[in-house]
């Protein structure tokens, strides 16, 4: 269960943690469709027999780029912005760290906390959310990263 962010409460959950998302399955057929769509061909992703026999990990692995990417996902599924914001812009990252891979067939999730909420001018408010990317029935979480999003009037 998340809680039920307004503009007018961002404050009183800074530090906290707003939820945590569904699972989302990373099967292989993703793991190809993300590497033709970015062009990151590498054999470690996509060669799924050479990944059994030479990867470290004994089998193909999702891009970090593929779980980084659903950050943006995971934020407006919890959600984890206010509801009354005019609009949610993308304005980048303070820290992201890949800290195990995502091996094909495994499901992940993110776990949000609220880092900052600064006003700015002309009512936007910049927020700092925290996502640790755990995954199933693994003892490291895939990534942490600390997503920044400007919230409009």
């Amino acid at each position: 269960m998340s809680i039920a962010l307004t503009t007018a409460n961002l404050a009183e959950y800074i530090g906290q943690e707003i939820g945590v998302t569904d699972w989302i399955a990373i099967e292989q057929a993703r793991i190809g469709t993300f590497a033709e769509c970015t062009e990151d061909r590498q054999w470690i992703h996509i060669d799924v027999e050479r990944a059994k026999r030479e990867s470290p990990f004994g089998a193909p692995v999702a891009h970090g780029m593929l779980t980084l990417s659903l950050l943006p996902y995971w934020t407006f599924q919890l959600p984890a912005v206010p509801a009354d914001a005019g609009a949610v812009l993308n304005y980048g990252f303070d820290k992201v760290r890949f800290v195990a891979p995502v091996k094909s067939g495994s499901r992940v999730r993110s776990r949000i906390k609220l880092l900052t909420a600064t006003p700015k001018d002309k009512g936007r408010v910049l927020i700092a959310l925290e996502h640790t990317v755990e995954i199933e029935n693994e003892p490291k979480p895939a990534l942490m990263a600390e997503l920044l999003l400007m919230l409009l009037p």
